[in-house]
């Protein structure tokens, strides 16, 4: 959605960062950078010019203002234009005091008004109300058809009683329909109307006289997002002839300009109250302005992303979950129930696109697979009860066995397993406060302080003694001959006896007394140590275990 826009204004917010203050030079600068993204997307250039205006003009005052820098100034300043040009504040339906609502819908063939009237109705039903669809277009083909299909599956109501495909009067159906919703107590009325390819007399001839038959509370103009700049002249077409009170922009998802969102307002004054983002019934929300903006300047839009959870997921489900992972007996059932819930909110590229700085990987969210998300709910469901309860039980014939029943590879099974058991790990040492007694989180790498990058810190070079360490080849067997090298050396300063087998020893390193400290380090007591082994003996132990040891280690 608006993906051309975005990254286009955010390459025009690119040049402002590392700059200390903002010049007339980079508001300039970035104007006509943000003139070029709103004409490339194909706004209205009345709306273009009213709106980079009003961004130099608020620019060149806040290049006084020390609280924000560059980017930030300017990121604001179009975000609030931005939410004025979409149009500000959300606005209500215009809901009947007394009788239903009667809300008529007006467009173009091809718009989606007949898709449109199912999702309002289901909208509509979800907010308790009792919806009535009315089919008064009889003219395109199977219209009748289409809108009693897409109404049983809203699980709303319809009123059809002409066939269509040119047989009735649209009209006289429209006023039967507000008179059956009267009679038999229905909340709202949508009326389905008929469209043209192309915008006549007799199409707004016929709109009028609905219109004035059954004196409807909201008329809302269907308009194709994906048109651009084009819609707006059809939007005002119907505005001087019919008129309206709001608009619902359909195809929203497959807008990748924005041409018609942010031009319809500036250009007929009615606000844009709904928007469609797909082909499911549930496809359908409230357009809010101030959002809509955050998705254009990749801010995301974290409040949809909760008001869709709230409505889908099951809230004493998820607390079970996260009880269950706190106390690390979260098993695979526990992951499907989860995952399924996710999968009630819709798609997963929709869920993930409305997260803040996902525009930086636009690409791999565009290739991303929903099969995917089958494929792992396929995984688990192959699994017994007693294999998604307890993992360590499966063996190379059950993983097979799974691979089978899912369609996947044992590959696939096996990577699953991992990543579940990995995540599974992680949640529970953030859910404990810390790492956990089995120390660092999954992924984290060594503890601080024994990495590499800290052991060169410690002792800079030529400051080591004689049995300092010496830098390690990259050619394994020189590297090896320098370990067997250095081993010698320890072992030839120690005390001990030479050749004697020693006691606890560790790694193949030679042996000491318990009492000597760490096991690991010859020749020197705890006392001489301080307590504490030195950096260069520690290096020194390190370097003097196997390379496939290091390698599992990860030293």
């Amino acid at each position: 959605m608006f993906g051309n826009l975005s990254d286009r204004l955010t390459a025009a917010f690119a040049s402002l960062r590392g700059k200390g203050r903002l010049t007339d030079a980079d508001i300039d600068s970035t104007v006509t950078e943000i003139r070029r993204a709103l004409l490339e997307a194909d706004v209205a250039l009345p709306v273009v010019r009213s709106f980079t205006a009003a961004v130099r003009e608020k620019a060149k005052d806040a290049a006084r203002s020390q609280a924000l820098n560059p980017a930030q100034q300017v990121i604001k300043i179009v975000n609030e234009e931005l939410i004025d040009v979409l149009g500000g504040q959300a606005r209500e339906i215009n809901w009947a005091d007394r009788g239903p609502t009667i809300i008529m819908l007006a467009g173009l063939q091809g718009a989606g008004k007949t898709t449109l009237a199912g999702k309002l109705g289901r909208w509509l039903r979800d907010q308790g109300r009792r919806v009535l669809l009315v089919a008064s277009d009889l003219q395109r083909p199977n219209a009748v058809t289409q809108l009693s299909v897409v109404a049983d599956r809203a699980g709303v109501h319809v009123w059809a009683p002409e066939p269509g495909n040119g047989v009735g009067d649209p009209v006289a159906v429209a006023r039967s329909g507000v008179e059956r919703a009267r009679a038999n107590g229905y909340d709202v009325v949508v009326v389905d109307t008929a469209g043209r390819l192309g915008v006549d007399a007799e199409m707004m001839d016929q709109a009028i006289r609905i219109r004035d038959a059954i004196h409807p509370h909201e008329i809302l103009f269907v308009l194709d997002a994906m048109v651009g700049q084009d819609a707006v002249n059809t939007s005002v077409a119907f505005r001087d002839g019919v008129g309206f009170t709001g608009v619902v922009l359909s195809k929203l998802d497959g807008d990748a300009r924005g041409g018609a969102a942010l031009s319809v307002r500036g250009v007929t004054g009615a606000p844009v109250l709904f928007s469609s983002t797909g082909e499911g019934l549930t496809d359908f929300e409230r357009f809010h302005a101030d959002r809509m903006a955050g998705r254009i300047l990749d801010m995301g839009d974290l409040l949809t992303l909760i008001e869709q959870a709230e409505r889908t997921l099951d809230r004493q489900e998820a607390e079970a979950a996260a009880a269950k992972l706190a106390k690390g007996t979260f098993t695979l059932d526990d992951f499907l129930g989860q995952l399924r819930q996710i999968r009630r909110m819709g798609s997963m590229k929709k869920l993930l696109g409305m997260m803040p700085g996902m525009g930086q990987m636009r690409e791999a969210l565009e290739n991303f697979d929903e099969r995917e998300v089958d494929r792992v709910e396929a995984i688990v469901c192959s699994m017994t009860p007693a294999e998604r309860a307890d993992l360590s039980i499966l063996n190379g014939s059950r993983r097979s066995r799974i691979a089978r029943g899912s369609g996947t590879t044992v590959q696939a099974v096996n990577e699953l397993v991992d990543r579940f058991e990995a995540a599974k790990k992680m949640m529970e040492a953030m859910a404990s406060g810390g790492f956990g007694e089995g120390g660092p989180m999954p992924g984290m790498g060594s503890l601080p302080g024994t990495g590499k990058r800290a052991r060169a810190r410690q002792a800079p070079k030529g400051k080591r003694g004689r049995g300092g360490r010496k830098g390690r080849s990259g050619n394994p067997a020189k590297a090896a001959r320098q370990a067997k090298e250095a081993a010698a050396r320890r072992s030839a300063e120690t005390s001990a006896p030479a050749g004697a087998p020693g006691r606890g020893a560790a790694f193949g390193l030679g042996g000491q007394d318990a009492s000597q400290g760490y096991g690991i380090m010859p020749g020197r007591s705890a006392a001489e140590r301080g307590g504490q082994p030195s950096a260069d003996d520690v290096a020194d132990a390190v370097d003097a275990l196997p390379e496939d040891l290091r390698r599992h280690l990860g030293l």
